[in-house]
């Protein structure tokens, strides 16, 4: 096979049977389209999420599964012959109502990932029948068969090795005879329980599956033409990026554009796969590519917005002048598996930022365990409702750059920056209160003006 494209689907482009048939016009209209990934139908994932975190009360969790059935009911009902995949996506249901019965009595990380990834499995069903109904050659595949990952339940490491050989063996052979339909942000750890690659993990696995299958493409499809400058909903003059880099991309997704997962690009940049971006409800209006070299490398490139931030501040009159402390820290941390972002240090004290990946969403929380060991060495102080602001662009360390951001922040309470450590970002931690209008700030001066002249 001399071209093998992948194609992955968000939750806005399965929403219903609409949007499935755009979905499937796109795959018609690129025949090296041969490996089709799928998200949950919107709204179905928070939905699993609250019966898998407990629902006592026995009329809410009927009212959530009811929700389930009746998103999956409409788009049924209008498949010219749907009664197989009814028959599947039924039998999930019914998965789906044992498990969260389960959850209202002892909730667990394990049972999360299960009763989560139920949402890829039905909507694959559904939108494979709707592919053979169009006449193409369609056929679902388990992913869990191929994503192997350890058993970091709602945030799972994939095994790349593992994931390649199974890819060569399993799905190659089957995309040279099919239209595969497959499931994102799901896996399987060695002993064959079901795992997740946390919130947003259906356009990494989309990328591993693309990385483990030598795919020369790999498409992401959702409900926005391309990557913009910031998000168009808090500022209306943010415009489509039609180009990007790796490295500008990655900045982007790591510190909250929701456009890409933060990990998306790490299997695509290892195989140096062009990864295209791309609104499934208008895919004429073209979208954004992102490839290892692009021809423009503007100063400012774009603005991203992560919500959710935790900062932690260690302060200890013994940090002053000695050595060893910040070590101490993080061998705590790293003991418990915790992600440190974004650190600032003075002579004695030490402020980070912690960020939350997996699949039950909010703002992380400092375990009591890490609490207690950090209290030993320092005071711990713990403040939520913040966000980070993220300028991505390129040559940040040139003279008059920090000059030109910070002239333009002067009302705003600036309660972390991070600056210099790469020449692609720089970082500010605000209230949340304020977030929206440091974006439009910024944006308004570094961006619009600069289309405006």
């Amino acid at each position: 096979m001399s071209a093998l494209n992948v194609a992955k689907f968000g939750g806005t482009s399965v929403a219903n049977f609409e949007a499935m048939s755009r979905c499937a016009a796109i795959i018609e209209a690129n025949p090296d389209t041969r490996l089709v990934v799928s998200s949950a139908c919107s709204g179905v994932t928070n939905l699993l999420v609250e019966l898998a975190n407990g629902v006592a009360d026995q009329e809410r969790r009927a009212e959530l599964l009811q929700k389930l059935a009746n998103i999956h009911d409409t788009i049924l009902s209008q498949l010219n012959d749907g009664a197989e995949a009814a028959s599947e996506v039924y039998s999930i249901l019914d998965t789906i109502t044992s498990l969260a019965e389960a959850a209202s009595i002892q909730a667990s990380t394990k049972l999360t990932d299960h009763l989560v990834a139920c949402g890829e499995l039905m909507s694959t069903h559904i939108l494979a029948q709707l592919m053979r109904e169009r006449g193409m050659d369609a056929v679902r595949f388990d992913i869990r068969d191929v994503m192997r990952t350890d058993s970091n339940f709602g945030r799972a490491e994939p095994e790349l090795t593992s994931i390649a050989e199974l890819a060569q063996q399993k799905l190659v052979p089957l995309c040279q005879q099919h239209v595969v339909v497959t499931q994102g942000f799901i896996g399987s750890d060695e002993e064959g329980n079901t795992t997740t690659l946390g919130r947003g993990g259906s356009d990494y696995s989309a990328a591993l599956i693309a990385e483990g299958v030598k795919a020369t493409g790999l498409e992401i499809w959702t409900d926005v033409p391309g990557i913009y400058t910031t998000d168009p909903r808090i500022a209306p003059k943010a415009t489509p990026i039609p180009e990007i880099s790796f490295s500008e991309a990655s900045e982007m997704a790591n510190f909250g554009a929701k456009i890409l997962h933060p990990s998306t690009l790490l299997p695509a940049l290892r195989h140096d796969i062009p990864v295209f971006v791309g609104s499934s409800k208008d895919p004429q209006n073209g979208g954004t590519w992102v490839r290892r070299e692009v021809e423009s490398s503007p100063a400012f490139r774009a603005l991203a917005l992560r919500n959710n931030q935790t900062m932690i501040t260690l302060r200890s009159a013994k940090m002053f002048q000695a050595y060893g402390f910040l070590a101490k820290v993080f061998e705590i941390l790293a003991k418990h598996k915790i992600s440190v972002d974004l650190i600032t240090t003075s002579e004695i004290s030490v402020s980070l930022t912690l960020d939350k990946t997996d699949t039950s969403g909010g703002a992380p929380e400092l375990p009591l365990a890490v609490r207690e060991e950090l209290e030993e060495l320092c005071t711990v102080e713990v403040e939520h409702n913040l966000c980070l602001v993220a300028l991505i662009g390129n040559r940040m360390e040139n003279k008059g750059y920090a000059k030109e951001v910070f002239s333009t922040l002067g009302d705003f309470n600036l309660r972390m920056i991070c600056y210099g450590a790469s020449d692609h970002n720089l970082c500010i931690l605000v209230d949340a209160e304020d977030a929206n209008n440091v974006i439009q700030t910024l944006h308004r001066e570094l961006f619009e003006q600069n289309i405006q002249a």
